[in-house]
């Protein structure tokens, strides 16, 4: 494989636009350009999760969280394929079975758990705060290809995926907390009534 990227310093963004696919120039504030921030954003969040759960791991021989640093890389590769999507319009590179495989994940942890008598409040161990906050950020991605497939027609398949992708961290979350033998912490609605 050739240089994906012989040169970082282009200049052609410097009056406020972008490149993408096709020689199309977009503003940087454009939806498009936003939601392939966002998604970057999540991409390196997972990146910050993944860096955590090694260090743990270090300390521990913990299977399941082995697993789950592989399932996360899977999906660092699947955004970057939804982030080449947004930026060569008409391209579909999310297949059902990168959609399937999350429920499959989401199933298999989701019957190791109990079942939930309350909401979830995000914390208890650092790891398992911050899989809340890929969660709420992967929300914000969803919501942001939503807006844009209003616009233009999207993958439906990479809209399945964002919506599942959620779900998955909700349950990876509460999986984390099970393995760190961390408490979930409920929300109390006794505290916010008169």
């Amino acid at each position: 494989m050739g240089n994906r990227l012989s040169k970082i310093v282009t200049k052609t963004g410097d009056s406020g636009t972008t490149g993408i696919a096709g020689n199309i120039r977009l503003e940087k504030y454009h939806p498009r350009i936003e939601t392939i921030g966002l998604i970057d954003e999540l991409n390196s969040l997972i990146g910050i999760g993944i860096a955590d759960l090694n260090e743990v791991v270090k300390e521990d021989d913990a299977p399941l969280l082995r697993q789950i640093i592989k399932e996360w890389s899977t999906v660092q590769h699947q955004l970057f394929n939804l982030g080449g999507e947004l930026s060569m319009p008409g391209t579909e590179l999310i297949r059902e079975k990168a959609v399937t495989q999350l429920e499959e994940w989401l199933t298999d942890y989701n019957e190791q758990l109990p079942p939930l008598k309350e909401f979830i409040l995000p914390g208890g161990t650092s790891t398992v705060a911050k899989t809340h906050y890929i969660r709420a950020i992967s929300r914000k991605v969803e919501r942001a290809l939503w807006e844009l497939n209003s616009h233009d027609p999207l993958n439906p398949h990479s809209l399945k995926y964002l919506n599942r992708l959620s779900d998955y961290f909700f349950v990876t979350a509460r999986m984390i907390a099970k393995e760190e033998r961390s408490a979930e912490i409920f929300w109390q609605k006794t505290l916010v009534e008169d």
